[in-house]
């Protein structure tokens, strides 16, 4: 029997230097469950240190965690890299680190890096610069995160930077992505069409870096249950799964 759940499969938390400091994990999934959320993503760049955080953080709550990275590949363009489990993703952390270049995190331009616990404590400041171009390109992304038995979707490919389509220009055919992300700011079906992307999986995230955005742009996933081959099926239609993107500008609980 399929189910509805609302999820958000863009997700950073405190890890990404960008990321405002409330988003750590029991606000994550505080917010996650006001906004009517059933699903989220961890998705921090280059990293899934706080993984394990945000999944302990939501036992118990309702809300369901993908284990996630958004990697940056060596084209500069962003892919959510998504698991079912912790062990995957931290497998795959470690093929991305031997990929990211040795440089320090410079604080005072790319902001703090900071490993917390389920209870939001820090644990210790990540001191090798995440916000990145890694090693790898588009095309070993995608092929080692299927054999991992995780999937890939390029994200906000409606951004003017970090876009597959603005950097590539193209999806390149045959490349095994399980959908294409649209950011909070397009609406879907006019996008869409307009960029010519009919035939092509489409989910909608947040991208949230503060909790205020956290759900503001989410996909409806009718499936059998939130893992990652369900997400997969619904994002290609088949199976009488499906993905229903959802653009949402204001706040509150998602309707």
């Amino acid at each position: 029997m399929l189910k509805v759940y609302l999820g958000d499969l863009h997700v950073h938390t405190v890890l990404s230097p960008c990321a405002s400091h409330n988003m750590a994990p029991s606000f994550i999934v505080e917010r996650a469950r006001q906004r009517g959320l059933d699903l989220v993503a961890v998705t921090d760049h280059n990293s899934a240190e706080n993984v394990v955080a945000v999944v302990e953080a939501a036992r118990g709550s309702g809300l369901h965690v993908l284990p996630g990275m958004e990697v940056e590949t060596v084209e500069e363009v962003h892919v959510l890299t998504l698991f079912d489990t912790v062990e995957q993703v931290l497998f795959w952390q470690e093929m991305v680190y031997a990929r990211l270049p040795d440089l320090p995190n410079e604080e005072s331009v790319f902001g703090v890096q900071l490993i917390v616990d389920a209870e939001d404590q820090p644990v210790r400041k990540e001191s090798r610069r995440l916000l990145i171009a890694t090693g790898l390109s588009l095309q070993m992304v995608v092929d080692e995160v299927t054999q991992l038995g995780g999937i890939c979707i390029a994200a906000h490919v409606d951004r003017p930077s970090y876009s597959l389509i603005q950097n590539l220009g193209f999806v390149p055919p045959g490349l095994a992505l399980a959908a294409l992300e649209l950011s909070k700011n397009v609406s879907a079906p006019e996008y869409t069409r307009r960029a010519g992307l009919e035939g092509y999986g489409i989910v909608q995230s947040s991208d949230a870096h503060d909790l205020e955005d956290l759900g503001l742009a989410h996909t409806e996933f009718f499936v059998a249950a939130p893992t990652v081959d369900e997400i997969r099926l619904a994002c290609l239609g088949q199976c009488g799964r499906r993905a229903v993107p959802h653009q949402r500008m204001g706040s509150g609980t998602i309707a």
